[in-house]
């Protein structure tokens, strides 16, 4: 690759990631929708939040205690990542719970992604799994 166009592709490359970095705008907990709010402080009593962005319309909620929260454009919870605690047991559907505790016991969901297929969660041990809508198991990744 030339130097010339080795510095067109850098030079691409930052204006895209500045763009990206831009378009996350912080904001203040009370920016948050209602919703939002109200699942933080009921999910997560004693966590306060750190602090939070918006980004074409879907917010991201970081707290004291490390978790990450992502909440849609109404602040409905999309995604829940606790890094190395358990995600609270009311959030996981029961036949995923059930399945989890079944299959691999001795292991915490630490992450839990709501996607149009099912579910995605993360297990203290590191493995990925993908669920259905149902609950069902339909992928593992390590």
């Amino acid at each position: 690759m030339t130097q010339k166009r080795f510095f067109l592709v850098a030079l691409m490359c930052m204006i895209m990631s500045a763009t990206t970095f831009a378009s996350d705008r912080v904001i203040t907990a009370n920016q948050l929708p209602a919703t939002a709010q109200t699942f933080i402080n009921q999910t997560f009593p004693g966590a306060s939040i750190m602090y939070a962005e918006i980004d074409d319309g879907k917010y991201e909620v970081h707290l004291n205690d490390g978790t990450e929260i992502n909440f849609d454009r109404k602040g409905n919870w999309d995604k829940v990542d606790c890094k190395l605690k358990a995600v609270p047991a009311h959030l996981i559907p029961a036949t995923i719970a059930s399945n989890v505790e079944t299959q691999f016991s001795g292991t915490v969901i630490t992450k839990i992604d709501k996607e149009r297929y099912g579910y995605e969660i993360e297990l203290s041990n590191g493995l990925d799994l993908k669920f259905n809508r149902q609950g069902m198991l339909s992928e593992i990744d390590d």
